[in-house]
This record gives structure tokens, C-alpha cells and sequence, in this order.
């Protein structure tokens, strides 16, 4: 359940009253170890309901993985944590290798799309924060096309991200849940994902992911293998 309810996303809203699964660390850290994974992409939904969002928690799940599987590369795709720094600090400095945030859209549909308490401004300050509390992280976000963004949009959307120094850059397709949730306003065709992929690579991003059915996790340890290389 997520405190919080965006225009394109079915997960159901409610208020979890600050429970928690105190076993959740462990469980996911022996989950890895038994499937032998070499790269996780830890998410989460939104939890205003805990002072910290749930920071403490995500960062205990990290450190349980590298324990039990000192190899394995994680990356966390977050919630905003409300733009707190004391949040965010406690997760980039608990091991992991990739800090997301998804900025989701553009900023012109980002009331339109995201839960009020969601702000385009705010997740480039918490991508920003992140950086500099720990250069050594790399940050990632994503953009759903088709909500109706224009090129010229985009292309600004980037430059944004690229001035808070994100580092990787995913684009993919809206599909609609269901019908009670936004509309599709253009298919973009893969032509289009290849020519924003060269535009984002172009203007300073590590790695772009880019095409119909990308989505945040699609290929995540290749950004990291790239920064890794030195390339």
C-alpha cells in the first residue's frame, strides 16, 4: 500500500500506519543469495506515514543483501522521503551503487500525473542531495512517454537532470492500468526512443536506456559496468 496516489500507477493507496516488516531485510538478502543474483533493484512504495519515509528500513535491506552477498551490486529506486536530506543521507551511505529517483515526467504534467505531494523541483533536489552527500553513487531517474510532452520538453527535462548531475537516464512508454487512470496520448515509436536515447547520450548522460517497453529496472547493471570500465 502507497501513501500516495500518481495518475499512471496501480498500486493501491491507503495509509499503512507506520507497520513495518522487521523481518523484510533478511528475507530479501536470503532471496538474493538463493537466486545467486549479481545486480538488485530494490523499489518501494511511498511511506509518509514513518518520520524518516522509510529510509532506515531501505537501508537495513541493503546492508542485509551485502552481508549475505558481498558481491552483488544494488540499486534503489526511491521514494522522495519529502526531499528530507537526514532520508537521504541515511541511504547513500549504507552501500548501495545506484540512487534512483523518477522524476516521472515533464514539468509541465507533472501535477496532472503525480500525487500532489510529489514535485518535479523537489525529486531534482533530492537526485542533487544525493550526489552531493556521496559523489561516489550514481544517481538514475525515468521518463513515461506519451502523457503528451513535447520534444521540446524533453529535451529540457534533460538538461535539468543533467544540471543535478544525474548520471543515467531511462525512457519508455505509458500503458495505461486501467481505465480509470490517464489516458494514452501518443504510442512514440521506437525511432523516437533510438533519436532521444543519441540526445541524452549527446548532452552528457553515462548511459540512456531508451524504448517502448524500458522501464526503470530494464538492464540496470549495464550503466554500472560502464562507470566501472571508466567509459
Amino acid at each position: 500500500v502507497c501513501t500516495r496516489a500518481c495518475k499512471f500507477c496501480s498500486v493501491d493507496t491507503g495509509n499503512p500506519k507506520g507497520w513495518l516488516d522487521l523481518d523484510e531485510p533478511m528475507h530479501t538478502a536470503k532471496a538474493v543469495k538463493t537466486m545467486g543474483l549479481k545486480y538488485v533493484v530494490l523499489t518501494s512504495v511511498n511511506r509518509d506515514d514513518l518520520e524518516d519515509g522509510g529510509a532506515e528500513h531501505y537501508a537495513q535491506t541493503v546492508q542485509a543483501i551485502k552481508e549475505l552477498n558481498p558481491e552483488t551490486a544494488v540499486e534503489a529506486l526511491t521514494p522522495d522521503f519529502k526531499g528530507l536530506s537526514s532520508s537521504i543521507e541515511i541511504l547513500v551511505n549504507c552501500g548501495l551503487e545506484v540512487f534512483a529517483q523518477n522524476v516521472e515526467t515533464v514539468k509541465r504534467l507533472t501535477h496532472p500525473v503525480r500525487d500532489i505531494r510529489a514535485g518535479y523541483e523537489q525529486t531534482l533536489e533530492v537526485l542533487a542531495e544525493s550526489k552531493r552527500i556521496n559523489p561516489k553513487v550514481l544517481t538514475k531517474t525515468s521518463l513515461i512517454l506519451g502523457l503528451g510532452e513535447t520534444d521540446a520538453e524533453i529535451e529540457e527535462t534533460m538538461d535539468d537532470l543533467i544540471a543535478n548531475k544525474v548520471d543515467i537516464l531511462t525512457l519508455g512508454q505509458y500503458l495505461r492500468p486501467t481505465l480509470n487512470h490517464l489516458p494514452v496520448e501518443r504510442w512514440v515509436t521506437p525511432e523516437e526512443f533510438d533519436r532521444y536515447r543519441d540526445i541524452g547520450l549527446a548532452k552528457g548522460f553515462l548511459e540512456v536506456v531508451s524504448g517502448p517497453m524500458v522501464r526503470s529496472s530494464y538492464r540496470a547493471e549495464r550503466a554500472l559496468e560502464k562507470n566501472n570500465a571508466g567509459l
